[in-house]
């Protein structure tokens, strides 16, 4: 693209404009700025509730994906990048998920997380042979993820993914009639124009942030991951890890700690089985046959383990 038309193609974008409100941001005070910081972050949740209808298709999408055995796969680039790799990254640890069910990817690579390899987001063809890469298929579904919505690394790698029958979803921050190309599903939050102009690691990356957190952890909810709003897949990593699975179990089945921990050996460290164990009395064998015939939903499977008592 000639050098002119990018730069009215970028002057027209919504999260390049100035914001009237922070003209003066250079010479306020501490508590002046902090305050007009936070006035125009309370602007991002609204501007996402407004997509709230697309959102739901999408959290439709990726959950109907991974029942199939598909994966929810992220492509961005600086800001935008580093927050799908972030999602994905969390998804293992909190929702018991495997590897590679949730994948981020940025343009520059691994290094692009920690170092701005900005030179890399200007080729779609980068974007396209991440997916090649990945060997991206019809049961998957492809996230583009880009604050300015002209992003070439994030269009290349949507437009190799529908050539590869995916499907594909976008989360931008300009509206969505400037859409550029076509996607199953685009969210077009738009939080307006940032404090520093341009600069979209403020409420556009907090806009993202917001609607990929509900995107993975809902279609997580609808995967049996969650018992009432506890988690009960995660892993246990880390010290904290196995007190807080301790915690959730004495929630759960209301017993003390040093139940709660016995159940947790019990089950082998899997924190569904032991609550199930802890409420019914039933050793790993049975907890597991009932929760995997019920999908690995707990309550379910609870409900299906009284039944059937009942009827014996």
């Amino acid at each position: 693209m000639p050098e002119q038309d990018l730069f009215k193609e970028l002057s027209s974008l919504v999260t390049e404009s100035r914001n009237p409100d922070s003209f003066e941001v250079d010479v306020m005070s501490t508590e002046e700025a902090v305050h007009l910081f936070n006035n125009e972050d309370k602007k991002v949740a609204y501007a996402v509730e407004k997509e709230i209808p697309y959102i739901i298709q999408a959290v439709e999408i990726v959950t109907a994906a991974f029942k199939k055995g598909g994966r929810l796969i992220y492509a961005g680039a600086g800001t935008s990048g580093r927050l799908g790799v972030l999602d994905a990254a969390e998804c293992p640890p909190t929702f018991g998920v495997e590897l590679g069910m949730v994948i981020g990817r940025i343009a520059g690579g691994e290094k692009a997380l920690t170092t701005a390899v900005e030179g890399f987001e200007d080729h779609p063809e980068n974007g396209a042979k991440d997916m090649i890469d990945l060997n991206v298929n019809e049961k998957d579904v492809v996230c583009g993820i880009a604050a300015s919505r002209r992003t070439p690394y994030v269009i290349g790698a949507i437009q190799e993914a529908k050539k590869r029958g995916a499907k594909t979803i976008t989360v931008v921050c300009n509206p969505r009639e400037h859409l550029q190309y076509d996607v199953d599903v685009a969210i077009c939050p738009v939080p307006g124009p940032e404090v520093i102009m341009g600069s979209t690691r403020l409420k556009s990356a907090t806009a993202q942030k917001m609607i990929l957190n509900m995107i993975t952890s809902i279609s997580m909810i609808k995967l049996g991951k969650v018992y009432e709003n506890m988690m009960i897949d995660l892993q246990l990593k880390n010290k904290k890890l196995v007190e807080r699975s301790k915690k959730i179990i004495m929630i759960a089945a209301d017993v003390g700690y040093d139940q709660a921990q016995k159940c947790l050996e019990l089950s082998g460290g899997h924190v569904k089985t032991a609550i199930f164990i802890a409420l019914t009395g039933a050793d790993r064998e049975e907890a597991r046959k009932y929760i995997d015939r019920n999908e690995g939903f707990l309550k379910k499977a609870l409900n299906d383990w009284k039944n059937h008592k009942r009827v014996k």
